[in-house]
């Protein structure tokens, strides 16, 4: 499954609020420096869906997208 995500990195808290189906606003502690909140942000998402998941696009955007799967 395919999930739109968008970013907000250097937040004070890690939170994942649900817009819809397939989309979400994730707030994470982690800085974006040299890939550190993408690595992070990949954690978080494994953790929260209990499966893999895998950045497809936005590296250095604040929207991704990411294949998590089931």
């Amino acid at each position: 499954m395919k999930i739109k995500v968008k970013v907000i990195a250097n937040a004070k808290e890690d939170k994942i609020d649900k817009i819809d189906e397939s989309t979400y606003r994730i707030r994470i502690k982690a800085k974006p420096v040299e890939g550190k909140a993408n690595i992070y942000l990949i954690k978080i998402l494994e953790e929260y869906f209990d499966s893999k998941a895998e950045l497809v696009s936005g590296r250095t955007s604040k929207i991704k997208v990411f294949e998590i799967f089931k």
